[in-house]
């Protein structure tokens, strides 16, 4: 049985990845980090890593970029494996990320979706068939409290795209309401 830390437990994916742990045998949390749980999830909470003292075989990560700080450097401390589903890192963030991965396995997506990651193949080959001479829009729309725009999951397609360019494209961001 695989034993879990779901990092960022309170939140919408963490609540989600609870109840789907919950219904597989081959999966225990062992325990949770939110600095605001939402509700009693089954196992401890903890505010932050630093003050867990449960041993774990990996976390999942669905919190804030102000924690992915805080959760490389226990992963690698610990030897901890990664799963980070946490968009909106900064570009420092990013390199840390990177370098981590140097020290204890990282897995980092921004959707797990096999539908979005088929979206990006089919993103990278449209690009490459028709090149440069095409501009590529982005459109995306959710709920009122999403924190981060453009989201992780358009920047994975615009990055899928971009792949298969002659050249670095320009992104531009527009975030407005209809309202």
């Amino acid at each position: 049985m695989v034993r879990m830390i779901m990092h960022g437990c309170g939140g919408a994916m963490g609540q989600v990845i609870t109840g789907l742990a919950a219904e597989d045998d081959s999966i225990e949390i062992v325990a949770g980090i939110d600095l605001h749980p939402s509700k009693d999830s089954g196992y401890p909470v903890f505010n932050s890593l630093d003050q867990c003292n449960v041993k774990a075989d990996v976390i999942v990560d669905f919190a804030s970029p102000k924690a992915v700080d805080g959760l490389l450097a226990y992963s690698c401390k610990k030897q901890v494996p990664v799963v980070l589903c946490t968009t909106g890192l900064s570009k420092e963030q990013l390199s840390a990320v990177e370098k981590a991965s140097q020290m204890t396995a990282i897995l980092r997506s921004a959707n797990m979706s096999l539908g979005i990651n088929v979206l990006m193949d089919l993103a990278a080959r449209a690009s490459a068939l028709l090149g440069g001479d095409f501009d590529v829009e982005i459109e995306e729309r959710h709920h009122r409290r999403k924190l981060d725009a453009p989201s992780g999951t358009a920047l994975m397609l615009a990055d899928a795209a971009a792949s298969a360019l002659p050249y670095e494209p320009e992104y531009v961001y527009d975030r407005h309401s209809t309202r």
